[in-house]
């Protein structure tokens, strides 16, 4: 189930929203994790039809695409984890946009809070200085 402002987020929710941006949340150590996604997905249906099929994706299923959160998951149970819709978005850029500057704010390549290993896949690892300055806080 999702949850948006306190509230479980239905089919009838969406209106004309195109996607959003969530925060998983495990019960028991703390740990969260910032996402994104979409309700639909459009697809050409022949590689030289110009046509377009849309339908929904699995939003109401989906548990996120990082392999450590999905493998801490499966070990610990989805009953543990909370999934919570932090906002709605009518394009699918203004969402992109809205996660990586919700990464960037929340700081999760730096804060031990969260399980993101990368913000728009692309940056991987915190600089150098932050990794330092973690060795010497040991």
């Amino acid at each position: 189930m999702w949850i948006f402002d306190g509230q479980e987020f239905t089919d009838e929710d969406i209106k004309d929203s195109v996607g959003f941006v969530y925060i998983i949340t495990n019960k028991l150590t703390g740990k969260m994790y910032i996402g994104r996604k979409y309700f639909y997905s459009t697809r050409k249906i022949k590689r030289t039809d110009k046509r377009r099929s849309t339908r929904e994706s699995d939003w109401k299923s989906y548990w996120g695409s990082n392999k450590d959160l999905l493998a801490e998951i499966a070990a610990t149970g989805e009953d543990n984890y909370t999934r919570e819709i932090i906002s709605l978005h009518k394009t699918r850029g203004d969402t992109n946009i809205a996660e990586v500057k919700e990464q960037f704010m929340r700081n999760v390549l730096e804060d031990d809070r969260y399980i993101n290993g990368n913000i728009n896949g692309k940056w991987h690892r915190p600089p150098q200085h932050i990794i330092a300055a973690r060795r010497y806080k040991r």
